[in-house]
């Protein structure tokens, strides 16, 4: 995943399929001066009528900005936690080195992080992990015209490569040997593709899905390697938060039960594929 320089702190509201939730809560106790948090179904929040969620934008096809509106895989899985809740989810846009540190979470500012990002050991120093819900491979993305056909072809030929800073990725080339160009998102790696500042990039492959959807990059672009390096994707809630990390659970259960994770996987991700929906806990 990601970090960004700067925080960018507009709140945006995350208006998928359950954007008309109402915000009025049945059983909502106040937590704090003028409403600022509540207990509902025993889960703490903080704040009323919402499920704050720390993202960072853009990473599609789990979050960004489409019409105005954040968008996406993670946002469509938690708001079926907020609907569970009886709450609306609003977003947060963060630097992503916070999702590493909990620092947002830990401050009371997120409830929850949603961000496309790995399950790995060190991370789960700082924050608790959901089930997986999402088993993601890197992709090799290469200009058409480079001449280079796979990952090791980078590096004979003297091509450039691009990352994302602070992603497993990233991580993934240098331990490859690779010296990466590192890029601040997934906007400004797939932009220093095309312009030529790399020929070739690493990113999450379901990042790379997104991106040949347009008919112009696809026509430029190929995917000339697909890494299987383990990766499982998870939500983050502060250290010892069991009541919302169990409330996050369930709704991920239930909706690979019920057909829903089906559904939201093949609007924002592509064909349905089994093995991604029930990985084995990291």
């Amino acid at each position: 995943m990601k970090t960004f320089l700067g925080r960018r702190s507009r709140l945006l509201a995350a208006t998928t399929a359950t954007a008309g939730l109402a915000l009025v809560i049945a059983g909502c106790s106040s937590n704090g001066s003028g409403g600022s948090g509540a207990t509902v179904k025993g889960v703490h929040i903080a704040k009323a009528g919402q499920l704050t969620t720390c993202t960072h934008l853009p990473y599609p096809p789990f979050q960004s900005e489409i019409n105005g509106k954040v968008q996406g895989f993670d946002v469509s899985l938690i708001d079926l936690v907020a609907k569970n809740l009886g709450v609306k989810q609003q977003i947060l846009d963060t630097p992503f080195e916070n999702f590493k540190t909990g620092a947002f979470l830990n401050s009371g500012e997120c409830d929850v992080a949603a961000a496309g990002m790995t399950i790995t050991p060190e991370r789960k120093k700082n924050v608790d992990f959901s089930d997986p819900y999402f088993e993601a491979t890197q992709a090799v993305l290469v200009d058409k015209s480079s001449g280079v056909n796979s990952l090791a072809d980078v590096k004979a030929k003297g091509k450039k490569l691009g990352t994302q800073a602070q992603t497993t990725g990233e991580d993934y080339a240098k331990g490859k040997g690779f010296d990466p160009i590192s890029f601040e998102s997934s906007d400004a790696l797939l932009n220093g593709l095309r312009t030529g500042q790399v020929q070739a990039v690493i990113i999450d492959y379901p990042v790379v899905q997104g991106w040949l959807k347009d008919r112009a990059t696809a026509a430029k672009y190929k995917v000339v390697d697909n890494l299987k390096t383990g990766e499982q994707y998870g939500f983050t809630v502060k250290k010892g938060n069991k009541p919302l990390l169990d409330a996050i659970n369930k709704a991920l259960k239930d909706a690979k039960a019920d057909g829903t994770y089906k559904k939201i996987y093949e609007q924002w991700i592509g064909p349905y594929n089994a093995s991604v929906a029930s990985p084995a806990a990291s």
